[in-house]
């Protein structure tokens, strides 16, 4: 199989990309698999595909191995896209992401429901061995919940809705068909398909 860096510290981004990508033959690894210290990149992109290629680059620029790194955040509409590009660090860089929930359902207290829509966004970035650049973007569009629910996900998915369910409460497979990083990785999947032989 041919190996990709994955430039993230994420165990389930990295575990998503590799679901999506495995029938081309692709193996999802971290930098720290490969022995490549990736350090502290600084993500200063005005947009969610600024921070994708930053992040992308600097990897590429270190390991010269196929690289995708990917940027995703929740931009709610009641308060004016936020928490958006800072998604990560809504509520201060290391808080855990039960907080972050807590700041972002206090955020919201007291807005009906049909005034909690929301989505989520995700730029994805790939830069192959020749040095070409792939950008594609996803979007899911949802609700934000009054409370937590499901045991699954990541991040904010416990209070993000689809249809009535959280995603922390979808399968795999059923997040995969709905999710932003879902829809942002099969167009890779389609783009990265016409190009077999540059893998």
């Amino acid at each position: 199989m041919k190996e990709f860096v994955i430039a993230t510290n994420n165990a389930h981004k990295v575990t998503e990309i590799q679901r999506i990508l495995d029938p081309l033959g692709i193996r999802a690894v971290t930098a720290a698999e490969r022995g490549i210290d990736l350090g502290d990149v600084v993500e200063d992109g005005e947009t969610f595909m600024d921070n994708a290629y930053i992040k992308a680059k600097s990897a590429f620029d270190k390991c010269g191995l196929p690289v995708i790194a990917d940027d995703s955040g929740l931009c709610v509409d009641a308060l004016g896209g936020r928490p958006g590009v800072y998604s990560a660090r809504y509520g201060g860089d290391h808080s855990p992401f039960h907080e972050k929930i807590a700041l972002l359902l206090s955020e919201l207290d007291g807005v009906p429901d049909e005034q909690r829509g929301a989505h989520f966004s995700c730029a994805v970035c790939c830069i192959l061995r020749s040095g070409e650049v792939i950008r594609v973007e996803g979007r899911c569009d949802g609700s934000i919940a009054r409370r937590p629910s499901g045991d699954g996900g990541f991040g904010y998915d416990p209070v993000f809705l689809v249809g009535g369910r959280s995603f922390a409460s979808l399968t795999a497979e059923e997040k995969d068909r709905l999710s932003h990083r879902g829809d942002a990785l099969k167009k890779l999947y389609e783009a990265l398909s016409h190009r077999k032989e540059e893998l």
